[in-house]
C-alpha cells in the first residue's frame, strides 16, 4: 500500500503533494527540515491522502496533483474543507 499526500505549509499556505509508504514518518521528515524542497516552509500540516494498491498507481496520482488541473483540484478541496 502507498499514500499520495497533500501538505500545507502553516507559514505560508502552499501546498505540496509526495507519495510514501509511511505518513508518520514522511511528515515527521518534512517537519525536520530533512526534504529540500519543503524544508524552508515548515511546519506542514496534513491535509489528505489516497491509498493506493501499487507505487506506479500511486506516482500517477502524484504526477496527477502535481499537474495543473491537479493543483486546481486541491485547492478547491481544501477550500471546501476549511469553509466548514
Amino acid at each position: 500500500m502507498y499514500l499520495v499526500y497533500v501538505l500545507r505549509s502553516e507559514k505560508d499556505g502552499r501546498f505540496y503533494v509526495g507519495m510514501t509508504n509511511d505518513i508518520i514518518r514522511r511528515l515527521k521528515e518534512h517537519n525536520a527540515g530533512k526534504s529540500k524542497s519543503t524544508k524552508g516552509f515548515t511546519p506542514w500540516i496534513l491535509v489528505f491522502t489516497e491509498t493506493l494498491p501499487s507505487r506506479e498507481e500511486a506516482r500517477k496520482r502524484e504526477k496527477y496533483l502535481k499537474s495543473g488541473v491537479g493543483k486546481e483540484y486541491i485547492k478547491d478541496y481544501w477550500s471546501r474543507s476549511s469553509a466548514g
